[in-house]
């Protein structure tokens, strides 16, 4: 038997923590078990987009809890339909495969490609190109897709099929490009390799080369969808249509949830029984993605993080002007980057003393997730914060 631990040691050392145990959310605030208040700009790295604790989705959430929680995908499930009918009634996409996680959902998008190419198309192509500095997931697949090394380490041997290239290097994707590429997949923008949108005229360049070629293009939306950028996914941004799309975190407003969701055609690609999912789309996940997606519609939320992250962005590129420690304000939308010309990890820890929380996208670059109804209030007291620690970084 083993000795006695503590409740944290009880758990494997996975994650690097911040020690602030955080019991209560309201909004755009967290309180912590010692009843500190603090400002949240990392709604749980991009996940609570309504804000903490939202009305109409803990009413949806407690109708559903009293009903029916989980029962099988071997039945009819009406919520998971009428969700999957939402996504594509509001998007390019024709068909969801539900999960619950974005990692999940991205490893759902790669075997769709390969399974469609290789048994409906019948071409043999089983290759997924991915790009430099981006993220897709925890998973073996999704970290080999990662173009980060140091989600890698450790893990070897990694899957074969993956090829990883620089972004927006078009005469570099013309050469990575074989008979064996069944799809590209990219983020529409690198959140955490640092907050970089992706050129428009290079993904639209691609997505032309991806459709005359017949290569899958997946956008991965985990982070960018439901609203985050300022549409309801960040792909509306570019004028592009993916052949598949994955999202998850803003999805279930803090209820873990993922999708998939893929054109038409494809669907052949996901016959019976070939993917599967036992705890996916249950009928209370579906019930908080619908409440979910029904506020972000009706209450046009998209649109206000849209001017919400203009003046966010604003703000900080009006105050920080000239600031010898900052590189770069970027974003787009509520996903807002601050580049720095150092490492920025104390300035975290400073701004939780301070009363705000924020998160870092690589070690020189703050980024800022506030939920998507923000008020310029809460705006103007996080950059208040934010220049005066960024100003005493400047100063040493």
């Amino acid at each position: 038997m083993s000795t006695e631990k503590t409740a944290a040691e009880a758990l494997l050392p996975t994650y690097a923590r911040f020690p602030l145990a955080l019991v209560k959310g309201e909004g755009s605030w967290l309180w912590d078990d010692q009843g500190k208040k603090y400002l949240d700009f990392m709604s749980g790295i991009a996940v609570t987009n309504l804000g903490h604790a939202p009305a109409r989705i803990k009413e949806a959430l407690n109708k559903q809890l009293d009903e029916l929680w989980h029962v099988s995908n071997l039945f009819q499930i009406p919520n998971q339909q009428e969700a999957g009918k939402l996504i594509t009634d509001n998007s390019c996409g024709d068909a969801v495969f539900f999960c619950n996680s974005g990692a999940e959902a991205n490893e759902a998008a790669i075997k769709l490609a390969r399974r469609y190419q290789q048994l409906v198309k019948q071409n043999g192509r089983f290759e997924i190109i991915t790009f430099e500095q981006s993220f897709h997931g925890r998973t073996l697949a999704t970290l080999t897709a990662t173009g980060q090394a140091k989600v890698k380490e450790g893990f070897a041997p990694l899957p074969g099929g993956f090829k990883t290239i620089p972004l927006n290097d078009y005469a570099v994707l013309e050469s990575a490009i074989s008979d064996q590429t069944a799809a590209v997949m990219l983020e529409l923008v690198q959140a955490e390799g640092g907050i970089h949108p992706v050129d428009a005229d290079y993904l639209n360049k691609l997505a032309a080369l991806c459709k005359k070629e017949g290569i899958l293009l997946i956008v991965d939306e985990i982070q960018t969808g439901m609203g985050r950028t300022g549409k309801l996914f960040a792909h509306e941004h570019y004028g592009i249509e993916p052949d598949i799309f994955t999202l998850a975190k803003g999805l279930g407003s803090g209820f873990p949830v993922g999708a998939m969701v893929a054109k038409e055609e494809l669907r052949e690609g996901f016959s019976a029984g070939s993917h599967g999912s036992t705890f996916g789309g249950t009928p209370i996940a579906t019930a908080v993605v619908k409440a979910t997606i029904e506020t972000m519609v009706e209450e046009n939320i998209p649109a206000n993080a849209a001017k919400q992250g203009d003046y966010l962005m604003g703000q900080l590129r009006e105050k920080l002007a000239g600031n010898s420690f900052v590189e770069e304000v970027r974003g787009l939308g509520l996903l807002v980057g601050i580049a720095c010309k150092a490492p920025v990890g104390d300035i975290v820890v400073k701004a939780q003393n301070e009363g705000l929380l924020i998160i870092t996208a690589g070690p020189n670059v703050l980024r800022l997730l506030p939920n998507l109804l923000v008020t310029n209030d809460e705006i103007d007291t996080a950059v208040q914060i934010l220049v005066k620690l960024i100003d005493e970084a400047a100063a040493q």
